[in-house]
């Protein structure tokens, strides 16, 4: 029986998974994370046209649409498009709720959506939804942001010339001065 011909056992095919996933030492990494330069301040953010209400300068928005007998809440990319979404029509939602358009199902669906905006590592976007306070709409954005979402995106980084005065920190730079330096305090024994 020649080599190739062998049958596969546990061992063989063992082996060949750790042959497979054995990482090689390189010397570059390779970014899987598309958001990466977004999180950095530093990927494209498009500045639209000034005369336009209500802008196009976000990398991530929030967009909520809401018909007589649902509601849906998207989170749409100025490039992707709608990359998360969320609404009361999806089974396992309608399941919980006893109504999908009243106040208890906007406070859910601001719930599940923001599970998903922190699974998938967005925790900033802009809102340009005008709420009556008191409203569920209104309960809706309040209960993304008590979950973790922000609705002020960052500036984008610009690049320093040699000859400026003051550059920007980096996000990614870490400085004595940043940094909460404070002693604990002593105690007497």
């Amino acid at each position: 029986m020649s080599r190739s011909a062998r049958p596969l056992t546990s061992a063989r095919v063992l082996h060949k998974i750790k042959a497979l996933t054995t990482p090689q030492s390189t010397d570059y990494v390779v970014n899987r994370n598309p958001r990466n330069l977004e999180r950095l301040r530093i990927a494209y953010k498009p500045g639209g046209y000034h005369l336009e209400k209500p802008g196009r300068s976000f990398w991530h928005t929030l967009e909520i649409n809401t018909s007589g007998r649902y509601v849906s809440a998207d989170v749409k990319h100025f490039e992707n498009g709608i990359i998360l979404s969320a609404s009361t029509s999806e089974w396992a939602i309608k399941q919980q709720l006893y109504k999908t358009n009243d106040t208890a199902a906007f406070i859910n669906l601001g719930r599940v959506l923001a599970h998903r905006c922190l699974q998938s590592g967005i925790t900033e976007m802009t809102c340009n939804v005008d709420a009556v306070p008191g409203s569920k709409l209104q309960k809706l954005l309040q209960t993304l942001q008590d979950n973790g979402v922000s609705f002020k995106e960052p500036a984008r980084l610009e690049n320093t010339q040699p000859w400026d005065a003051e550059r920007q920190e980096k996000p990614w730079d870490v400085s004595e001065q940043s940094l909460n330096t404070t002693e604990p305090p002593k105690t007497d024994k």
